[in-house]
């Protein structure tokens, strides 16, 4: 089941799925699925959060943001019925949430696959491959750069995460900073640029991959991210209205096929020793529909031990080299 389908990160994972033979249900909470399922010609469901219908679902991919509110009724029901969850989120306290559900999974013989998108299988997969090469880490560094655009819901999410502020994880701990702060300018594949600290996935999944106590991810930002305005994003009225303005839909299929991602990562160990690699690959948005629809089918296929996983924990480091379009450096 694609769980979200009539959204845009949705509606992509369907049409990507048909595409390659597969025949999903579409579900939602809006009626608006019933018209990709007849486009599509596959079935669907109509259904509140409040009483999920997985009935005869073997998985599901939640493509729903905020996750923060579809991803604790999805993943109840999954646990109580014994069916796989997938989702493509990036909410640091959702990521938190799910693996205290692990022993639950466990229990239930469930898998639950948290980040099984952009966030945050390429940062995912980048850390574990430079974990690996320098044992005894206690430092990763993370940047990466998606000019793409946005989708409705990410911007959504957006806006509330860097009102937010950033966050770091210190010693082990999340300690909050000022949104894009600090900042560096980084080595990416095309060139240097400056980035700041943000509010990215790994600061948690990266910490369950690697076990490295610390850890920053910093993102290209944009030229008003420190300006007064953001911080009153922090009120919730106008963080709503702000929210609301947000155009439906996000980037045309020309602006998907003209736009790619850039990832840097370096870890550095106690002794000052470092290893450093890049990854490169399509259009944020085609690498999520490509590496969800190809997560799933992993998990369908057994041999992933239930509870929490992240993407490079379930799948392997090396899972973002099998995305199309994706090129990882060999650390060094």
């Amino acid at each position: 089941m694609v769980y979200g389908a009539n959204g845009y990160s949705g509606s992509l994972l369907a049409r990507l799925a048909v595409s390659r033979g597969e025949r999903p249900v579409l579900a939602g909470r809006s009626a608006a699925v019933a018209g990709l399922a007849a486009e599509l010609g596959l079935p669907h469901r109509t259904f509140p959060l409040s009483k999920p219908d997985l009935t005869g679902v073997t998985a599901v991919v939640n493509c729903a943001g905020p996750f923060a509110a579809t991803a604790r009724p999805l993943v109840e029901t999954c646990i109580t019925t014994g069916v796989h969850y997938l989702d493509i989120t990036g909410e640091l306290d959702v990521f938190d949430w799910m693996f205290a559900q692990s022993s639950r999974a466990v229990t239930a013989g469930v898998v639950l696959l948290t980040g099984a998108g952009f966030d945050v299988v390429p940062t995912d997969c980048l850390a574990a491959t430079l974990a690996a090469a320098l044992p005894g880490a206690v430092t990763l560094e993370l940047a990466f750069d998606a000019p793409g655009g946005l989708s409705r819901g990410t911007a959504r999410t957006s806006l509330a995460e860097a009102a937010s502020g950033g966050r770091r994880r210190v010693d082990g701990r999340l300690v909050a900073t000022p949104f894009g702060t600090p900042s560096r300018t980084v080595p990416f594949p095309s060139g240097p640029r400056k980035v700041g600290a943000t509010r990215w996935g790994d600061l948690v999944t990266a910490y369950h991959s690697t076990g490295i106590p610390n850890i920053t991810v910093y993102m290209r930002l944009p030229r008003n991210a420190g300006s007064p305005l953001v911080r009153l994003l922090r009120l919730r009225p106008l963080r709503a209205a702000a929210q609301a303005l947000i155009p439906s839909g996000g980037p045309s299929t020309t602006r998907r096929a003209g736009t790619g991602c850039e990832v840097w990562g370096e870890v550095t160990d106690a002794a000052g020793n470092t290893r450093t690699a890049t990854l490169t690959g399509p259009n944020a948005y085609a690498l999520t529909a490509d590496a969800s629809l190809r997560a799933v089918q992993r998990v369908l296929a057994g041999g992933i031990a239930p509870g929490t996983h992240t993407p490079a924990t379930a799948l392997g480091a090396s899972f973002a080299e099998t995305l199309d379009g994706v090129t990882v450096t060999t650390p060094h």
